[in-house]
């Protein structure tokens, strides 16, 4: 069975710069996928490719095996049976709610559109609320409208383009997990394009991160925090540090922190000199160790603290500490390095 949506080989261009260079992904009916990584790295250009606002200077995009761009040709948004959720809503504000969400079923019938604004005012949590105007609502009922009309017509994909960014954190990733919900309930393919890694983790089945217009990693969250595909992905996902270090064995390094023994082998030759990547999770607190690093930060998270170590040699180390362990900056606390995932990339430097 053929993917719903397939990105071969895209290439988009703005004038002369190449935006997107060589993107290859795929959505299967009901994934979640999203699209991941800093401003300007590519991301929104490729959500424009898909929604056919943007032409294509390589590859092809395809709907249901059906061909919807190539280089010189590139089928209207409107017959692509795509809904599309923007950053900032774009509901109209002299319509009422009713009238927003049922804007795109202009030849349905009104038992039909009576029909389907219900199913909608129901999905997103807005019964009551059809009469109400957008600057009636609040930013997070108006961000459900805007995802109301856009699931209203029953397209075949739906498109996010950093859809949460105009809500404070509490609401954003309260949102993000209703909306995974409801896509998951009626089952609809959707894409999101954001920069926040914890909105991409709470609803992607698939994300892919992108970096100067190159996809670098389609994967699994928990694959891009343990097993990333290079150095960007390693560093702009999650948080840690590249530490120095010696192969001993195809899965051990030395370095200032001691040997560190992981769950996979590299082909390096022995010797090689690496950057160690350090998690601050890998390092947990240990009374009982000869390993010490002076608190040079601390910043409390509820449960854990987060704190900046820095080692003998002035290098430092975040570390996440429960938060009953309440050191003071310049005090020095004994840890362990507890690694089991190792990950290392040969030191080109």
């Amino acid at each position: 069975m053929a993917p719903l949506l397939q990105l071969r080989n895209v290439e988009c261009r703005y004038g002369a710069e190449t935006a997107v260079a060589g993107v290859s992904l795929h959505a299967n009916s009901g994934d979640i996928v999203c699209l991941l990584g800093p401003s300007g790295c590519g991301k929104s250009t490729v959500l424009r490719a898909i929604a056919g606002f943007h032409p294509l200077t390589k590859g092809e995009i395809a709907l249901r095996n059906d061909i919807v761009s190539r280089p010189g040709y590139t089928r209207a948004p409107e017959r692509r049976r795509l809904g599309m959720v923007f950053q900032d809503y774009a509901l109209f504000p002299h319509l009422d709610v009713a009238r927003n969400i049922t804007f795109g079923l202009r030849t349905a019938s009104g038992t039909d559109k009576s029909r389907v604004l219900q199913d909608m005012l129901e999905l997103v949590g807005l019964k009551g609320m059809e009469h109400r105007f957008p600057h009636e609502l609040s930013g997070g009922q108006q961000q459900r409208v805007a995802l109301a009309r856009a699931l209203a017509p029953k397209p075949d994909l739906v498109l996010l383009d950093e859809p949460f960014s105009n809500l404070d954190v509490e609401m954003r990733e309260r949102l993000s997990l209703e909306v995974r919900e409801i896509f998951k309930t009626i089952g609809v393919t959707a894409v999101l394009v954001t920069h926040d890694q914890h909105e991409a983790f709470a609803i992607g089945d698939q994300i892919g991160v992108m970096h100067r217009g190159q996809l670098m990693q389609w994967d699994t969250a928990y694959n891009l925090y343990h097993d990333p595909a290079n150095p960007f992905v390693a560093d702009f996902i999650g948080s840690g540090v590249f530490l120095r270090g010696r192969l001993l064995a195809h899965d051990a390094v030395e370095t200032e922190l001691g040997i560190i023994k992981g769950d996979r082998a590299y082909d390096w030759p022995i010797g090689s000199m690496v950057r160690l990547l350090v998690r601050p999770d890998d390092i947990v607190p240990a009374d009982d160790s000869a390993l010490e690093g002076e608190v040079v930060n601390k910043a409390f998270k509820g449960a854990e603290m987060m704190y900046t170590l820095r080692l003998p040699s002035g290098n430092t180390v975040l570390a996440m500490f429960p938060s009953h362990h309440n050191h003071q900056v310049g005090e020095r606390v004994r840890m362990r390095v507890a690694a089991d995932h190792m990950v290392a990339f040969l030191d080109t430097i």
